[in-house]
């Protein structure tokens, strides 16, 4: 039991980050602009927060500048894509590739420490959050035993990812007139056009929204999991994300039970390095570290064929006259 719950835990944190990007992908891809520039919008907030919360010893104030770096990365993507109706996908790789470039140059220029930033202070960080009577319900069999292990001691981002984002997201995008002229947009926007909806309005709000998020997962992974950059630290969760979106089918639920699986995956790969199997021995660690992603390759293989994408997604909108 402790070790499932050790198991489901790793789980939890493992997939925030993946959680905030494929609901970052989400807002972009259901106004039908393609967005795999997750990886460098996540990348580049991860430095600037780690950089600010750095300066400043205030994580908070590093959250804001990771929100703030992801979101003018996810206009410059808006300018491109919707004002200017670029490729789409060039696009998305131009920021992956500014994001990968710019981090460990600024980050030797500013820290001198081969284009990673300092370790973190404990007063810079976030820090996990020990819920009401966990301590002193830890000893009870099962109910005690998930309260005190599983969902007790996660970091506020976990909290807000799950609690706050998740339902937020689902309600805007199936409840809200704003999530209908997402959704319209992203299906037939001459048609959302037509009916008096501004195509470029919606496509900008729904990529300040991507950014915004893209900036969250970006910070958990500086501010609080690593407590530093590191370069290339996001080490294709941008990718896993998006795979883990289209795997849910562009349906906030389903994308995020697809980040819950890939990063099971992941706990399960972690803690099998090292460890001696019956009757096959130690397996070697290449093979243990690739499992999240042959898994990825195989869920998409299976179902990115049933999958039905936005009907607009990647189609440039010129304004009929």
């Amino acid at each position: 039991m402790e070790q499932l719950i050790s198991l489901l835990d790793s789980t939890i944190r493992v997939s925030t980050p993946l959680v905030l990007a494929a609901l970052a992908g989400l807002f972009s891809e259901r106004s039908g602009v393609v967005d795999i520039g997750l990886e460098g919008k996540m990348l580049t907030a991860a430095f600037a927060s780690a950089a600010v919360a750095y300066a400043t010893g205030n994580p908070w104030l590093g959250l804001l500048a990771g929100m703030f770096a992801a979101t003018m990365l996810s206009m410059l993507h808006a300018l491109v894509s919707v004002t200017y109706n670029g490729n789409q996908l060039i696009s998305g790789m131009a920021v992956n590739t500014i994001a990968s470039g710019i981090t460990p140059v600024l980050g030797l220029a500013w820290f001198q420490q081969g284009g990673n930033s300092p370790q973190l202070d404990d007063v810079a960080r976030f820090h996990e959050i020990n819920l009401p009577f966990a301590d002193s319900i830890a000893n009870v069999p099962v109910i005690g035993q998930i309260y005190s292990g599983l969902l007790s001691g996660h970091c506020i981002l976990v909290y807000l990812a799950f609690l706050v984002v998740l339902p937020l997201v689902t309600w805007t995008v199936y409840c809200s007139r704003f999530g209908l002229r997402l959704r319209a947009v992203g299906e037939n926007p001459h048609a959302a056009d037509t009916a008096g909806i501004s195509v470029v309005r919606i496509r900008y709000l729904a990529l300040l929204c991507n950014g915004m998020l893209c900036g969250m997962a970006g910070t958990f992974l500086s501010v609080y999991q690593t407590g530093s950059f590191i370069k290339e630290m996001t080490a294709g969760k941008g990718f896993l994300a998006l795979a883990a979106l289209i795997f849910g089918k562009w349906r906030p639920t389903y994308a995020v039970m697809g980040c819950l699986l890939f990063a099971f995956a992941d706990a399960v790969q972690i803690r099998l390095e090292g460890v001696p199997l019956p009757f096959i021995g130690e397996i070697p660690s290449q093979f243990i570290q690739v499992i999240p992603y042959v898994l990825t390759v195989l869920l998409l293989a299976g179902f990115v064929g049933r999958a039905v994408a936005p009907k607009a997604i990647g189609i440039p909108f010129v304004k009929s006259r």
